[in-house]
């Protein structure tokens, strides 16, 4: 039923801005401190403690954007492979730390794949090969303290095809996620479904939407209502699913939160 409670993703530093907004019901929130190597290999403890000095008060579910830049989940370098589940371990020994329930990772899908997985022998089933050898450990330590991992849309075309993998991995510790801005631009550059389409397409295995506006050309990650989403739609097949995803705006630009959160409420979409 509309409207529905949505939170944002932010940086630590950012909290404080907007401190009030999140507080104001349970919003959630989507920390995206430790999506690097960079902060994963060094002292990421010191920013749990001020995420949570930050958060003090925060009633709302949290998550974190987990690392993803050259750590592909279907890698099939066998010397690869287990540096990559070591870095998405170590995230979630952040997300213990902080009491975060989920982490995001990014999907394997791209038009290649889309093109090629009807032509070529076992594409499919040597993909899910790969990702359940880099992630069966991640999924089964994300179990054991409660972490649900959501792998979000990047190039995918086919939105039934993150869902198939999720299913191959076996893992309740495995759900979908939905980037809006992801999904629009692949339906102007790859003939994708639109947007609530890839959100009636996830039901109840959706847990986790960025919401972000885009044109169609380019990841703008703009205000929403700058872009070209229909969101009335988009909020209505929300609205409809049987899940209670979490509901981030991921803006670049994070003073267009409060504009973005002034659209929905004006349209009676959000709250």
């Amino acid at each position: 039923m509309l409207p529905l409670t949505i939170g944002a993703c932010l940086l630590i530093p950012e909290i404080e801005t907007h401190r009030d907004w999140l507080l104001s019901v349970d919003r959630d929130v989507e920390l995206q401190d430790f999506m690097t190597q960079e902060v994963l290999c060094c002292d990421w403890q010191t920013l749990v403690a001020s995420a949570k000095t930050a958060l003090d008060g925060h009633t709302g579910r949290l998550g974190i954007h987990g690392p993803f830049r050259g750590l592909d989940i279907h890698n099939p370098d066998p010397e690869m492979g287990p540096l990559i589940t070591k870095r998405f371990l170590c995230a979630l020994e952040v997300c213990a730390a902080l009491g975060a329930t989920q982490m995001v990772l990014h999907s394997p899908f791209d038009l290649w794949y889309h093109q090629n997985r009807l032509s070529l022998p076992r594409v499919r089933e040597r993909l899910q090969e790969r990702v359940h050898t880099i992630l069966g450990p991640v999924a089964k330590c994300a179990e054991d303290i409660g972490v649900t991992l959501v792998l979000e849309n990047i190039e995918d075309v086919d939105p039934q095809e993150r869902a198939l993998l999720i299913d191959a991995l076996g893992s309740p510790a495995i759900a979908l996620s939905i980037d809006t801005g992801h999904a629009h631009l692949a339906r102007y550059m790859s003939g994708a479904p639109p947007v609530d389409q890839f959100v009636r397409a996830a039901g109840s295995g959706l847990a986790h939407v960025h919401l972000q506006d885009v044109d169609g050309y380019a990841d703008r990650h703009w205000a929403i209502g700058t872009g070209s989403i229909a969101w009335e739609a988009v909020f209505r097949a929300l609205s409809e699913v049987e899940a209670t995803p979490h509901l981030v705006l991921e803006l670049r630009d994070k003073a267009d939160i409060p504009r973005s959160f002034a659209y929905l409420k004006a349209a009676g979409l959000a709250t």
